[in-house]
């Protein structure tokens, strides 16, 4: 065997082993196994700027595994009646929040629930797989009032805002959730299904 041979296929063996060596496994959490995570421009209705901004920001959106379809980025009107807001469950780094767009603008937004993703894996079957199980979507002001008397009594107390617009499910795939209402420039937590 050639000296120049045994050089290459002694610097072969040892890349191979250095890439199957356990410690330069890539446990980066954006590659958790249990979690699909799309590129915001896979979604052809969340408006352009909007996709970009995630994009430069080094956001995915994470998929609930319940749901074949890309989700978890829903229209809404989250401050108003009559202003179309973008609500988008967005990860980064292993973390993952609503991040609202006021009005579809990407200079305008709002963060809220930021929790690890790690939080919402749970067991899917039998085989030990695992899935990651948050999902948002856009709960009217009828659905809001009805999670309300399902779940948090039969009637709102008087600090509960008169609901006229939008809120946000947030929940916990076959758990619970909570319906995030903003009023008067702040976030309020109200009960969502069980």
């Amino acid at each position: 065997m050639s000296g120049r041979f045994c050089t290459v296929f002694v610097w072969i063996v040892c890349v191979a082993m250095h890439a199957c060596s356990p410690d330069t496994v890539d446990e980066s959490p954006e590659t958790s196994p249990g979690i699909t995570r799309l590129s915001p421009d896979t979604f052809p209705a969340l408006p352009h700027n909007i996709a970009t901004s995630l994009q430069a920001e080094g956001y995915t959106i994470p998929q609930c595994y319940l749901f074949d379809e890309p989700h978890n980025v829903v229209p809404g009107e989250f401050a108003q009646q009559g202003q179309v807001d973008w609500a988008v469950l967005c990860s980064k780094d292993g973390l993952s929040s609503i991040i609202v767009f006021w009005g579809g603008s990407s200079e305008n937004v709002a963060r809220l629930a930021q929790e690890p993703d790690e939080s919402f894996l749970q067991s899917i079957d039998a085989n030990g797989g695992i899935g990651f199980s948050r999902l948002i979507h856009t709960v009217d002001k009828e659905g809001v009032l009805d999670c309300y008397a399902a779940y948090g009594g039969p009637e709102p107390p008087p600090e509960l805002p008169p609901i006229d617009h939008d809120g946000i499910d947030d929940a916990f795939a076959e758990k619970a959730s909570m319906i995030h209402y903003f009023h008067e420039g702040r976030w309020l937590s109200l009960p969502g299904a069980d």
